[in-house]
């Protein structure tokens, strides 16, 4: 059965213990598994860039001789072609990478394993469902730092100091973030460190960089910050910038060899392995990926013009955080011209409108903000889409 999100805008996105305990599950249930279902023609929800097809991925030099790959079981901590080519573009040995199943299941990994009774996680928000959920569903306390709208959703660590304690084990972030884009600078995560190397001394900070080579046109992606000291985890995958999320490929980055040996047990005894399928795709995906994210950095580079010019012409009735990197941005509607019962109407005219958003509820904020994505619509569909949701706007403020 299909699942839509609620048309009223009144979403349970980041759940309370009250939630929790009615869905009855482990893991909180949130509304953003409806993408998953829910594809609407003018789908601005999507954080990815345009979907990879196996036509393009098979015409990539070094799958000449993919139909003698063996399917057995594959190595619990990943191929070693995969995890070479990720070593490359991460800039850390290959023996310090395990691959996992999207980059969500390597943070479950991580947290089940680091974490015991009683321990507690610091988490910044808004941030993508199951990098909070994974935690929960791993039995772990979490402490959420609210990054501000106003603020352009930067690292608060004046708050995030004020969460951590000895009791603290992991620290979550996200750069660039999902929703808003917005990466971390290295004198940020450094002053991290510091604060974390007196408040909670035996506390791992891990990095989601899923985004991190999402970039625009000639930019470059900044460098992994893999590599900058070892108490830092970092996750990624093939999913969002090389626009491969079906492959199911993620990466651990792990310098500390004790931990990184727990954590291919604690994969090998949840997954066994990755599938030899999906591995060797992906590795030849990531050998070829500056040619892949060349073309693509050009369509984002496009499309974030087009949408630039989009939140200029509609400034009096909404807000956005340009993004640093990614596929996705923050909006708002402003609140000085939509009221509740506004807020509400514009949730529930969006599908009259093949219109698709993704509710900032989802991922810790209010229904007033949603995450538009402006990947993953080709070029020429991304002007309708915005196109609609102006008239979405205009018809909510003339009813």
């Amino acid at each position: 059965m299909n699942v839509e999100m609620d048309r009223n805008g009144s979403i349970e996105g980041m759940s309370s213990k009250k939630e929790t305990s009615e869905w009855g599950g482990r893991f909180p249930r949130n509304e953003i598994i409806s993408l998953l279902d829910v594809n609407r023609p003018l789908n601005l929800a999507e954080s990815t860039s345009q979907d990879l097809t196996l036509g393009e991925l098979l015409d990539l030099p070094g799958l000449e001789n993919i139909r003698d790959l063996k399917l057995g079981y594959g190595r619990s901590a990943g191929s070693v072609a995969l995890r070479e080519a990720i070593s490359e573009a991460c800039k850390v040995p290959p023996e310090q990478i395990i691959t996992t199943q999207g980059t969500a299941l390597g943070l479950f990994l991580l947290a089940f394993e680091v974490c015991r009774s009683g321990d507690e996680a610091v988490l910044a928000t808004p941030c993508f469902p199951p990098s909070r959920d994974c935690l929960l569903g791993a039995g772990v306390t979490v402490r959420e730092v609210k990054l501000s709208f106003e603020t352009g959703y930067r690292l608060d660590l004046e708050q995030i100091a004020d969460q951590l304690s000895t009791k603290t084990r992991l620290v979550s972030i996200a750069s660039p973030q999902n929703p808003s884009g917005v990466q971390a600078t290295r004198s940020e995560i450094e002053s991290l460190l510091a604060l974390m190397k007196t408040r909670s001394p035996e506390a791992i900070l891990f990095v989601d960089e899923t985004y991190r080579e999402a970039t625009y046109g000639g930019d470059s992606a900044v460098e992994s910050f893999a590599g900058l000291d070892p108490r830092i985890v970092t996750g990624a995958s093939v999913s969002k910038a090389l626009g491969a999320p079906g492959l199911r490929t993620g990466w651990l980055t792990v310098a500390d060899p004790d931990l990184r040996s727990r954590l291919t047990i604690a994969k090998m005894n949840t997954v066994i392995s990755g599938s030899v399928l999906d591995e060797a795709l992906a590795a030849a995906l990531l050998r070829n990926r500056e040619g892949v994210l060349e073309q693509r950095r050009k369509l984002l580079s496009a499309a974030l013009e087009e949408l630039s010019h989009w939140c200029e012409r509609e400034r009096e009735r909404i807000e956005w955080v340009r993004p640093d990197a990614g596929a996705l941005c923050c909006v708002r509607l402003r609140g000085e011209v939509f009221d509740d019962a506004a807020i509400s109407r514009f949730w529930e005219l969006l599908p009259d409108h093949d219109l698709q958003l993704a509710s900032g509820i989802w991922f810790g904020e209010s229904n007033r903000a949603f995450r538009l994505g402006f990947g993953y619509l080709p070029l020429a569909r991304l002007g309708p889409a915005l196109t609609a949701l102006s008239t979405v706007l205009d018809t909510v403020l003339t009813r």
